[in-house]
């Protein structure tokens, strides 16, 4: 029983799905592609990402998945789609079918499932990168039917599909070009090596060189060459030609005009019955190895895709009634006990239970440190547990992990379109059909204005403007940037939630902050302790951090983290009473203990005069001063601030070198707001405002077109951050998922900002070379192709010389963007 998904694309408003396609060689075929989705009732936007093979639509109404796989089909850009085989438990009759396969059937990827009773099997097609053999055991496992996976069934990684790619046409370049050798020996030699052609005609007549010339090249163009044609000549015929189509068209003239100089020659002028088969040999070689060098550089491009996917553990190990069992990591649900080893990879997201160990989250925080972790921590799943063990309680699996969330970002980042993009698409919207036309008008002067024999003439010309015009270059130039840039980014925790961000940030002239969590740790923390005399700080500080405790005040909570730091021990309270707007007192270990503003003392009668210019300095300095009487005696004056972040100044500075203007808006008084930005040097300051207040204050800075990034910590930043040109939200590590931003920085840190930036300005400066040179090359080399010098210098450009410059154009193109590879951190 085989049926075929007809289930529903479901979305509330518009929602955005990536889909995973096959065949697309260059910018006119995902124009095609994008042009074709569009088309479909429902799809409201199509994004196409060359280098990545894949087709981002946005829907507004429900779409079924069948009818988006029909079109692509339609325009030749099939989707890529599995077939698996899942074993099944437990099924006893015809309505256990019908449950299994409707279940599967309204999975998200599946696109057909047939389940067969006696074989307690399931068959089934999906589509690849919208599910996976794991989540589809996992669906029919809910349904109480236990099913497992054939071993060699796991999803298919993109990047091993490249390498097969790559193999493959590796092996087609290797049969053309010894297929191709003898060709080219045969003809071309004697243009090289004086004496040559008179060798050949020794041993071998003009006429059997001209059969066994055509007799290899046929096995070069209707076998490694066969692609060409298959996929050029429907798309020509459709009315949509790309290039694949110049290909099957060039080497088809220079095969076709060579057979009637071979087979009947009588056909053609005395003078112009010469063979191209060299050319048409050669050209199939030289781009076959142009498309194995670009395979080869678009899976590099992919690399820090690789390396996040590789950095979960495939399988977990699960506390079950029946033991320890080792399970797909895809299987894992939540509530479910994992145990990790140790050294081991964390398989999950989840909260320690059991165990205590330090584990390396470097790979989402970049902290190199490990950090402790005991009963109810919260872990990462991929990052590496330390030398104990640990037992894990799962909270996120799947999509829902914080990995999951990174992997998603920087695919989606990876799959944009930037602005710069528009005008590209336009021009390769036409470029082909015009490259077709100039064809034709070549040909057309050449036999009218051409010398003898103008024939041959307008054929070489004609021929050299097909095969040198490639439009890869162009749709290679900004996907492959981007694709490289935002992986380098997200290697050293920049993570672009939206593509445009990338162009966007490179043109920001100033940078807002926020103050609390942003340019300090938003935590306030204990900075001074100044004694009286007959008063020891640990005494003073025990004593404090006691009566503290009992107070659920900020403050407070540094005064005695400042305590367990020094590991004071704990003293005991008495008595404790907080008068509010005062501050707190109470008896601690038999003492009476004041401590508070210096109204707090001024009540008591304790005078405060020796403190209090040191007590105006700290006001000044953005601190809250507080005093402390013990016994009626003032004893210290303790300040408590949030601190500064360790790399804040270095940022600033950092953002200044670079010339822009740094502004900071905060809702804290405007004394505490004015000292720190004096301390870090800060251009411009607006303080004492709400949420709502950020917001206009960033439109004004926004006068005048000026380009503009808000930096916030991503909670109560979201409408500021919503408001910026770029928003950029300071993310802790494992909260990554934050809407409101363009841009998250996993590090927590400022220094994030500045390496953000300069990814995206060295970024958008690598697509515009891109840019320059693949609509340089066509504007120079198309007209030397046509045969503009030869009436200067006689120089006519051979088509084998076309169909090297065309592949070398898109390596170029694609060695260029690998070079963002190895951009270094301005601020480590």
């Amino acid at each position: 029983m085989n049926e075929t998904k007809s289930t529903e694309i479901k979305m509330s408003q518009t929602f955005s799905e990536t889909y995973q396609l096959q065949g697309m060689s260059c910018a006119s075929c995902a124009g095609r592609v994008e042009k074709a989705a569009k088309k479909v009732k429902g799809v409201i936007d199509a994004t196409v990402n060359l280098t990545n093979q894949t087709a981002m639509l946005t829907f507004n109404a429900p779409v079924e998945e069948q009818t988006l796989v029909d079109a692509f089909i339609k325009v030749g850009y099939p989707a890529v789609t599995r077939d698996t085989r899942i074993s099944i438990s437990d099924m006893s009759c015809a309505s256990c079918v019908a449950k299994v396969e409707k279940s599967l059937l309204a999975s998200p990827g599946v696109l057909s499932a047939s389940v067969n009773l006696a074989a307690q099997s399931a068959t089934i097609t999906y589509w690849e990168g919208k599910s996976s053999p794991e989540k589809i055991a996992s669906t029919i496992t809910k349904l109480g039917y236990p099913a497992q996976t054939d071993a060699a069934d796991h999803a298919i990684d993109l990047n091993a599909e490249r390498e097969k790619e790559a193999n493959k046409l590796f092996l087609h370049v290797v049969i053309a070009a010894l297929l191709a050798a003898p060709v080219f020996i045969l003809e071309m030699t004697s243009h090289f090596i004086p004496g040559a052609r008179e060798f050949f005609a020794s041993i071998i007549s003009t006429e059997v060189s001209h059969i066994v010339q055509f007799v290899l090249t046929t096995l070069v163009l209707f076998g490694p060459g066969l692609v060409f044609y298959r996929k050029g000549y429907p798309a020509l015929f459709k009315g949509a030609p790309e290039m694949n189509s110049l290909v099957a068209l060039g080497t088809t003239a220079a095969y076709g005009y060579s057979v009637v100089v071979t087979f009947a020659p009588q056909l053609l002028p005395e003078g112009s019955r010469m063979v191209y088969f060299e050319a048409a040999a050669v050209i199939v070689v030289l781009i076959l190895l142009g498309r194995y060098l670009e395979a080869r550089a678009k899976g590099r491009t992919g690399e820090a895709i690789k390396k996040l996917i590789g950095l979960q553990p495939r399988t977990a190990r699960v506390q079950t009634e029946k033991g320890l069992q080792d399970i797909d990591v895809d299987a894992l649900e939540s509530g479910m006990l994992v145990v990790v080893r140790p050294g081991e990879k964390l398989p999950v997201d989840g909260t320690v239970v059991e165990g205590a160990s330090f584990v390396d989250e470097s790979m989402i925080t970049g902290e190199p440190i490990p950090v402790s972790k005991k009963a109810q921590a919260t872990v990462t799943g991929g990052t590496v547990n330390g030398s104990g063990a640990l037992t894990i309680r799962a909270t996120n699996t799947g999509s829902d992990t914080v990995l999951a969330q990174i992997i998603k970002m920087v695919q989606d980042a990876q799959g944009a379109k930037l602005p710069i993009q528009g005008l590209v698409d336009k021009i390769t919207g036409w470029f082909v059909p015009a490259v077709l036309a100039l064809a034709l008008i070549t040909v057309a002067v050449w036999l009218t204005l051409g010398p003898d024999p103008a024939l041959s003439f307008a054929l070489v010309a004609g021929v050299a403007v097909l095969i040198i015009a490639c439009p890869c270059a162009m749709g290679l130039a900004t996907p492959t940037s981007i694709m490289v840039g935002t992986g380098r980014a997200a290697e050293l925790g920049v993570l672009f939630r939206k593509g445009d961000a990338l162009q966007s940030l490179q043109q920001a002239s100033v940078i807002a902050l926020d103050k609390t969590g942003t340019l300090t740790k938003g935590k306030p923390e204990l900075t001074d302790l100044h004694l009286q005399d007959g008063f020891e700080r640990s005494t003073v500080l025990a004593l404090v951090a006691a009566l503290e405790s009992q107070s659920e005040h900020p403050v407070a909570a540094a005064i005695v983290k400042a305590a367990e730091k020094e590991n004071l021990p704990p003293a005991k309270v008495v008595r404790f009473n907080a008068i509010a707007g005062f501050g707190v007192e109470g008896s601690v270990d038999g003492k009476d203990l004041l401590v508070g503003a210096d109204r707090l003392m001024t009540k008591y009668n304790i005078d405060v005069s020796a403190f209090a210019s040191q007590a105006n300095a700290f006001g000044k300095q953005g601190k809250t001063p507080l005093y402390v009487a013990i016994d009626k005696k003032l004893a210290a004056l303790v300040a408590v601030a949030d601190p500064i972040k360790e790399h804040t100044p270095q940022a600033i500075k950092a953002l200044h070198d670079l010339g822009l203007k740094v502004a900071m808006i905060t809702g804290d008084n405007g004394a505490t707001a004015q000292a720190i930005a004096d301390e870090l040097g800060i251009d411009h300051v607006v303080a004492e405002v709400l949420p709502e207040g950020k917001v206009a204050a960033i439109k004004s800075l926004q006068n005048d077109n000026t380009v503009l990034a808000f930096v916030g910590d991503g909670i109560n930043d979201a409408p500021a951050l919503a408001t910026a040109d770029v928003g950029i939200a300071i993310g802790t590590g494992t909260d990554v998922a934050i809407e409101s931003a363009d841009i998250v920085l996993m590090s927590g840190d400022l220094k994030g900002v500045v390496n953000a930036l300069d990814i995206s300005k060295k970024t958008m400066r690598n697509i515009r070379q891109n840019l320059f040179w693949a609509f340089g090359y066509n504007t120079l080399l198309i007209p030397i192709a046509a045969g503009v010098l030869y009436p200067i210098n006689g120089m006519l450009l051979s088509p084998m010389l076309a169909a090297g410059a065309m592949a070398l154009s898109s390596v170029f193109v694609l060695g260029n963007a690998l070079r963002l590879r190895w951009i270094k951190p301005v601020l480590d």
